[in-house]
């Protein structure tokens, strides 16, 4: 994968297949038979209502060989609105602001100025009045009032010479407001305009008050012939403000006489707009597509892609297989996109509940963190890191099991086993070169599974889930990566079952810095006592078979202890052996003393162990056995 993160920016780029919900809209907007109209465009956070919104834009923007502006397109968005000025004045001054500018185009550059403009300036007047009073309640609550610059710079009582016929009184406040804006868009200056459609975004971010002030100014103010707005927000959100203004005087119980009953705030929403327009979730198909286009996007160019998009809508309309599309397409390798989407959808699809920012942002997410993985030296696939991040972000509880397994050396067992619970095959022995029977460990001697472990658990149901989630992840070595995310989250490794006068002694022998292992003396070892001898044997044992990265210090620490506690060594062993051949490491062979019988078992098991093609771990156990080398 490429370290370049994609951005959360809006786009025009679909790559959702949302134009069938933006023509949709379109069509309503442009209906003559709604006219005002109001209609909206309804998707929980991160569903890409912003770039529905951008999509109706383009779609209503005119086509060649139009010259004539006849759809005037006003973007508004409450959620940045100046708190200090009521929402109903701001979102009335964008919308005759537009007007205005359209005007402009149209008027004459010499002669008296037009009726229209006149009834503009009227309601400008109007406008700032009502700001004034904003400003003066405000400030009330203060106890100052508003200061004369406050004032003036807010309201012009002064028109000027051509700006309104002569006795025409000061327009104060918002009252009438409505009809003479209905005037204004009924004036021959305006009759080029088919539609002023105003692009309403964010609504459902906004407090309870900034959601009520916007959508009364849509009702009351500016629902008029020629006006449509699209108001994009999560219904159920937009809803939630409402409740605060009209609470359900039957906390939500249906009246027995009321056979369909709606509470006051949906009831107040449904009359303001006339109908909603739901965005889908991602199916699977479209969660694939979406991971394909959306790694494209980053190498291609929008020439490049647009055949890609095309060949996505016709296999969803023909019920085809994304994994068509590369012959759909020619001109472009993209078996590397193909391969990640298919590894990646499956967790996503589940787990993301088909949210478009979701996936990007777990898509970023994981890039930063193979990016610090891969500097550190851990190799992963990156559908193993995202099924580990699919853990770690949306299963904190179960992650914080499997870092408890980590802790207590019980990761791999534990893994193979809830790997088994949840259905997937058991993955197959290595194949020995060569074994000699005579060689192999006799059965007293093989470890159990459960041996050093702590009581078994029942897997609950979110672990047993996630298990399904591909891919297998079998032999992997997962410790690095786990030792990453608790570091990212703050979580200390810790087990429980290691008495805490040991946790410093364990944590030297186990450093990859030798001068902290030499800090264990053996003054230090020989004051331990056979009881605390045992419990590190059982915890560096299980450290050394299930974290590679410690193994060589581990089976090292064993050597001392086992050399002042003889009476240790036979549990040694059993811990030493059930290191899987195949992982062993060229320092830790040599760190075991091949002259001590104990220790010339655990190589000789080894050697009868090493699977085919590791040739480098047979030929260091060869010298180990030959020499008997104890470094």
């Amino acid at each position: 994968m490429s370290a370049q993160l994609w951005s959360d920016e809006p786009t025009r780029l679909d790559l959702l297949s949302f134009d069938a919900v933006a023509k949709t809209v379109v069509q309503a907007v442009l209906d003559d038979a709604l006219d005002p109209v109001t209609v909206g465009v309804s998707g929980a956070w991160g569903s890409g209502k912003t770039t529905v919104l951008r999509l109706i834009e383009d779609e209503l923007a005119p086509k060649p060989p139009a010259t004539d502006t006849t759809i005037l397109v006003i973007s508004t968005d409450p959620w940045r609105y100046d708190p200090g000025v009521g929402a109903k004045e701001t979102l009335i001054g964008e919308v005759l602001s537009a007007v205005a500018a359209e005007l402009a185009k149209k008027e004459q550059p010499e002669g008296r100025i037009s009726r229209a403009r006149t009834m503009l300036t009227k309601l400008r007047q109007r406008v700032d009045w009502a700001k004034a009073l904003q400003v003066a309640a405000k400030t009330s609550l203060t106890l100052q009032l508003p200061s004369v610059d406050d004032l003036t710079s807010l309201i012009n009582t002064e028109p000027s010479n051509d700006d309104a016929d002569a006795g025409d009184p000061p327009s104060r406040g918002l009252g009438e407001f409505r009809s003479e804006f209905r005037t204004l868009m009924e004036s021959a200056e305006l009759s080029h305009l088919r539609r002023v459609v105003v692009l309403v975004d964010d609504l459902d971010r906004c407090l309870p008050d900034t959601v009520v002030d916007t959508l009364e100014t849509i009702r009351l103010f500016l629902a008029v012939p020629k006006m449509a707005f699209v108001v994009a927000a999560d219904e159920h959100r937009v809803a939630d403000a409402l409740r605060a203004r009209f609470p359900d005087p039957g906390s939500g119980q249906q009246a027995a006489q009321e056979r369909y009953f709606e509470e006051p705030a949906s009831l107040y929403l449904h009359k303001i707009v006339q109908t909603t327009v739901p965005l889908p979730t991602l199916s699977r198909f479209d969660t694939e597509a979406f991971l394909v286009l959306l790694q494209l996007s980053q190498r291609l160019t929008v020439e490049e892609l647009t055949p890609y998009i095309e060949a996505c809508v016709h296999l969803r309309l023909e019920k085809g297989l994304l994994d068509d599309l590369a012959e759909a397409v020619n001109g472009n390798d993209i078996f590397a996109e193909m391969a990640f989407a298919s590894r990646m959808t499956p967790i996503l699809y589940e787990k993301l509940q088909g949210s478009p920012r979701r996936i990007k942002r777990f898509l970023n997410d994981l890039r930063v963190r193979q990016s610090v993985a891969d500097h550190r030296g851990i190799e992963l696939e990156p559908d193993i890191v995202a099924k580990l991040m699919v853990l770690e972000k949306l299963l904190p509880n179960a992650f914080a099991t499997v870092l408890g397994w980590l802790a207590r050396g019980e990761l791999r067992s534990r893994m193979a086993k809830l790997e088994t619970t949840a259905g997937r095959p058991a993955p197959e022995p290595p194949i020995a070169a060569d074994p000699d029977p005579d060689d192999a460990a006799s059965p007293e001697q093989q470890p159990t599974p459960d041996e050093g472990e702590s009581e078994p658990v029942a897997f609950d149901d979110d672990l047993i889930r996630w298990a399904k989630l591909p891919p297998d992840l079998g032999p992997v070595d997962l410790a690095p990566y786990l030792y990453l995310a608790a570091a990212f989250t703050g979580e200390q490794l810790l087990d429980a079952g290691l008495p805490g006068r040991l946790r410093d002694i364990a944590a030297n022998l186990l450093s990859s810095v030798r001068f902290d292992q030499r800090r264990v003396t053996e003054a230090d070892i020989t004051a331990l006592g056979e009881d605390d001898a045992a419990s590190l044997v059982e915890y560096l044992g299980r450290a050394g078979r299930d974290r590679p990265t410690e193994q060589t210090a581990a089976v090292r620490s064993l050597v001392r202890i086992t050399t002042a506690y003889p009476a240790s060594a036979e549990r040694a062993t059993r811990l030493l052996q059930s290191i899987p051949a195949r992982e062993l490491q060229p320092a830790t062979i040599l760190v075991l003393p091949s002259a001590v019988p104990v220790f010339r078992g655990v190589l000789e098991h080894w050697k009868s162990h090493v699977p085919a093609g590791q040739d480098q771990i047979g030929r260091t156990l060869d010298h180990a056995l030959g020499t008997g080398s104890s470094r």
